[in-house]
């Protein structure tokens, strides 16, 4: 292997397709750079990788454009979330408790 190039991995996914790529980069290049060397947003229309929330083996980075990437890892792009989850809970549970009280 090329000493000025690592070897990851990008990888997006919706319910029906999904998409992982191998890619060889400079070493030095970051989590954001990566995304955007990816591609994907061909592959899937309305992704922004600019914008793109974005992670390393399913922990978000909080600085994309900073963190630099080691051998091997993952880069996961990430779709924004439609829904707080906190609140999908809290419905969920009260539709529950309604369910038990109608009983």
């Amino acid at each position: 292997m090329d000493k000025a190039n690592i070897v990851i991995e990008v990888v997006y996914a919706l319910a029906d397709k999904q998409k992982l790529l191998s890619l060889s980069v400079p070493v030095g290049t970051t989590v954001r750079e990566a995304a955007l060397r990816s591609g994907l947003d061909a592959h899937f229309p309305g992704l922004d990788l600019h914008t793109a929330p974005l992670g390393i083996f399913g922990k978000a980075v909080a600085k994309p454009d900073e963190r630099v990437l080691e051998e091997g890892e993952r880069v996961e792009i990430y779709r924004p979330l439609i829904a707080d989850p906190k609140e999908v809970r809290k419905q969920r549970a009260a539709r529950a408790a309604q369910a038990k009280a109608d009983e």
